[in-house]
């Protein structure tokens, strides 16, 4: 072997294990695990709701996990993870064992997103309801409606106009946590069925019990998530949830 080759081939095998360090010291993206486990009403949107949480992941910097497997909520599993979107939860979804798990990966420091009948879900958990910010009470039926966009600093609002009019089905609230930052308001005059006396939160977020809670009554239908606006708002939150300083209060 001729030495140029000779050093030409040293050179490769020392360069080798310096470039495999550097790229094992990039850090991992942000993980987030979709949870849409249902045992009450099953929204239909959940399907599409996913594959569009998913898309947004790979175009803005996170992984995306999706299930419906309650067993995953154990204290090794939630640390893989830097936010926990409930999408369309219903019902009574953890046991006793999976929410002490969650209230533990909540309180290290993770992040919640709840969308839409997220709080339809967990009517015997307290903690979960101050998490979420309120329980779902009724709903009329779905029609247009306006919304008034409050606090414009948070990024999954920072975006949308003052007034923001659109299709969806608009939830009335019981046991609302008066702790969260309400950052939309629903105008009752603007549709029929509303029963919050024009007081109707719709979107807030709040640090909550150590972690970071999101949560949006958008999102009933197929449609929604199709929809850049609404996509846009949901990324907002889940970024807000991830921990992105930025995302709270947007200077």
């Amino acid at each position: 072997m001729k030495p140029t080759h000779f050093l030409l081939l040293l050179l490769i095998c020392l360069t080798l294990p310096v470039l495999s360090l550097c790229r094992n010291s990039e850090p991992p993206q942000p993980r987030v695990l979709v949870f849409s486990k249902t045992k009450g009403f099953r929204h239909e949107s959940i399907k599409v709701g996913k594959t569009a949480l998913f898309k947004l992941g790979t175009q803005n910097g996170f992984d995306v996990d999706t299930t419906e497997n309650a067993a995953v909520f154990t204290d090794q599993n939630l640390r893989r993870y830097k936010a926990v979107v409930f999408l369309s939860t219903t019902g009574d979804v953890l046991d006793e064992t999976q929410q002490a798990a969650f209230e533990k990966y909540i309180r290290a420091g993770g992040g919640y997103v709840g969308i839409h009948a997220a709080t339809d879900t967990e009517y015997g958990w307290p903690w979960y309801n101050k998490l979420a910010g309120a329980y779902f009470q009724s709903h009329p039926k779905q029609q247009n409606a306006d919304l008034q966009v409050l606090d414009k600093k948070h990024l999954s609002t920072d975006f949308l106009p003052d007034r923001w009019r659109r299709f969806d089905e608009w939830y009335n609230f019981k046991s609302f946590n008066s702790d969260v930052k309400v950052l939309v308001k629903i105008d009752e005059t603007s549709y029929e069925g509303g029963n919050m006396k024009n007081d109707h939160p719709m979107v807030w977020y709040h640090d909550y019990d150590g972690g970071r809670a999101f949560y949006t009554a958008l999102g009933h239908t197929d449609e929604s998530y199709t929809e850049p606006m609404f996509l846009r708002h949901v990324l907002g939150g889940i970024q807000y949830a991830i921990g992105n300083k930025k995302a709270g209060k947007k200077q």
